[in-house]
């Protein structure tokens, strides 16, 4: 199996909509991932059964996507060495600054790299595990680098455009 791939978890189903933004940035740079629930504090086994076992599947990377307590990607992390991305996600009465905490202040020895809140953190962490990837695959850093030129051209012509109206 390729170590190009990325495994996706998060801790409920109801965090799909969001979560399902990771896949689709991989899916841009050409990148293979699985996707499941497991809960840190309700299946706590199961999380750490996927992380123990995702090297030896051929993951490369683990983006760990969970609100409120957001305990999900330190656990992982725990449980791995491959780089583990978290992602804080909007849920309760604190709309995900919760779960950005949560995820952030991991204890020293432990480190789990961060994204925004939400859909667009959940985007980024997927072309962040492009670019952990991409240092040992020359392809996906050609695709990331692509992907960036094709931002800076969107721009350019949003600003030509605008330009052009006044």
């Amino acid at each position: 199996m390729s170590d190009r791939r990325v495994l996706i978890l998060m801790g409920s189903d109801s965090d799909f909509d969001a979560m399902k933004e990771v896949g689709l940035a991989l899916d841009k740079m050409g990148i293979g991932h699985d996707m499941h629930v497991a809960s840190a504090h309700r299946t706590p086994e199961r999380v750490a059964r996927l992380a123990r076992e995702a090297r030896g599947q051929g993951f490369g990377v683990i983006v760990a996507g969970a609100g409120m307590a957001a305990h999900l990607a330190g656990v992982v992390a725990s449980y791995t060495t491959l780089p583990v991305i978290g992602v804080p996600l909007a849920s309760g009465t604190m709309a995900g600054a919760d779960a950005l905490f949560s995820t952030i202040q991991m204890p020293r020895g432990i480190p789990v790299a961060t994204v925004g809140i939400g859909p667009a953190g959940c985007f980024n962490a997927g072309l962040l595990a492009a670019a952990m990837l991409a240092v040992q695959d020359p392809d996906v850093q050609q695709r990331l680098e692509a992907y960036r030129a094709d931002l800076s051209r969107q721009v350019e012509e949003k600003d030509a455009a605008l330009q052009r109206r006044r």
